[in-house]
């Protein structure tokens, strides 16, 4: 028989006690806000989308430009940005992120076309910044560890509920203008330069680069490799990680006789073996949501008797809230809960996309309700793909190509989002047409 409440709360708090052993708080804090400011200026421009374009243009056009950015520095960064120092890089992230949002915020709010290139040109900035962030800090948590990746993971998570949730606030309730709002919002990049610099313990950075530097002064052994002593006892735990990181950095330095050209090949075949175990599958989830939410998610409408709500325009960013609480709850399930088997949830959400397109098609599903549950499912398992994902690097690849390979995955998301971006234009028109020759005119009514 299960013993009496009081019994089970001290086991339960030995457990929690046990799970988070070891975890720095600062680390933890630092890393959570990270992943909160990088991702919450991505969302906020997709919640401003309407406002931003008007009702003319296409609202895809946001996420392209609020996406392609972030996939082509995903894309080409992770082979050079290891020159750059991480507080350089974090001053650098703040600076354009906030001179993009001040461009869409300061910009003419009319729906001319200079006025929108001008607010689209923001955007791009603001993307540029947060792709080039969201390697970095991933590849950051290589010398703090998994805490690390599970407070950046959460944060990310936090980001789509706080990010549409603040602006919903400014713009609704607080009845600011949008103007008014994304003057405010641009300034919050500079939390990331609080979290670095006053938060983040910055002691494995700064032993990194006293490393690296030791090695470039320093004479080679007999063998050729460089000397570190790593089996001093009173080195920290992550102190192993430093020394074949900053190791495998030394072997592509000034004193190695690897030329740019060869780094570049290396770094081709690491990210080669990356493909088919950790990019295939994080793409596949995200082709898989991202076509869910911005092509299909529009064409989801049930009779306005049958369902909680007053007006068609309602159901989207509804499906978008239940979505990404599912998004934060699976982002922060890294401490208790890991897939392994990373195929499993991105079939799933391919299934997931296969079923809710039947349904616009030939509306089997009797209402509303059920449609909010595949949603909330379509969060849990994209959040559970992502965290995964990045923790199963951290877990399986070797120490030296750890850093590289955390940053070089990171642009499945991304480059998942623009096909979807592509793809969801295609599937919102062609699913809308459908129900209109087929008697249900619900899209035409939003």
């Amino acid at each position: 028989m299960p013993g009496p409440p009081s019994a089970s709360w001290p086991r339960l708090k030995a457990r929690l006690k046990a799970t988070f052993d070891g975890a720095d708080l600062r680390v933890c804090i630092a890393f959570w806000l990270f992943g909160l400011i990088n991702n919450v200026l991505y969302v906020i421009i997709l919640s401003a989308a309407l406002d931003l374009v008007g009702p003319s243009v296409p609202k895809g056009v946001v996420l392209l430009a609020d996406v392609a950015p972030s996939f082509v520095t995903k894309l080409i960064a992770p082979y050079f940005i290891h020159v750059v120092p991480y507080p350089l890089r974090i001053v650098a992230f703040v600076v354009v992120s906030t001179c993009g949002m001040l461009l869409i915020a300061l910009t003419p709010p009319s729906h001319d076309a200079a006025s929108i290139t001008l607010k689209m040109v923001g955007v791009m900035l603001a993307s540029l910044s947060s792709g080039a962030g969201e390697l970095s800090f991933l590849s950051l948590t290589h010398y703090y560890g998994h805490f690390s990746l599970a407070a950046w993971g959460s944060g990310t998570g936090g980001a789509g509920l706080i990010g549409a949730g603040a602006y919903v606030l400014a713009t609704t309730i607080l009845g600011l203008s949008v103007r008014t709002s994304l003057l405010t919002f641009s300034f919050l990049p500079l939390v990331m330069v609080l979290s670095f610099f006053a938060i983040l313990p910055l002691g494995p950075l700064k032993q990194r680069d006293a490393e690296y530097e030791a090695i470039q002064t320093s004479e080679p052994d007999q063998s050729g490799d460089d000397v570190l002593d790593t089996d001093d006892p009173t080195l920290l735990e992550y102190d192993g990680l430093l020394a074949t990181s900053v190791a495998s950095m030394a072997r592509a330095g000034p004193g190695s006789s690897s030329t740019p050209l060869q780094t570049f090949k290396r770094n081709l075949l690491r990210a080669r073996k990356l493909f088919f175990p950790y990019m295939l599958p994080l793409l596949l989830v995200y082709v898989a949501e991202y076509t869910i939410n911005q092509g299909v998610a529009p064409t989801l409408l049930f009779p306005l008797e049958t369902t909680p709500f007053q007006q068609y325009r309602a159901f989207y960013p509804t499906y978008n809230a239940i979505y990404q609480i599912g998004v934060f709850v699976s982002r922060s399930s890294t401490p208790f809960i890991r897939i392994h088997h990373l195929y499993s949830p991105s079939l799933l959400q391919v299934l997931n996309l296969a079923l809710l397109t039947l349904h616009a098609l030939f509306n089997f599903i009797p209402n509303v309700y059920l449609v909010f549950i595949v949603f909330f499912w379509e969060g849990l398992l994209g959040g559970l793909v992502y965290v995964s994902t990045f923790a199963e690097i951290t877990d399986n690849v070797p120490r030296e190509d750890r850093e590289f390979s955390l940053g070089a995955t990171s642009v499945s998301d991304s480059g998942g989002i623009c096909i979807a971006g592509l793809l969801g234009m295609a599937f919102e028109v062609w699913l809308c047409n459908w129900q209109v020759q087929h008697g249900r005119d619900f899209c035409r009514q939003v």
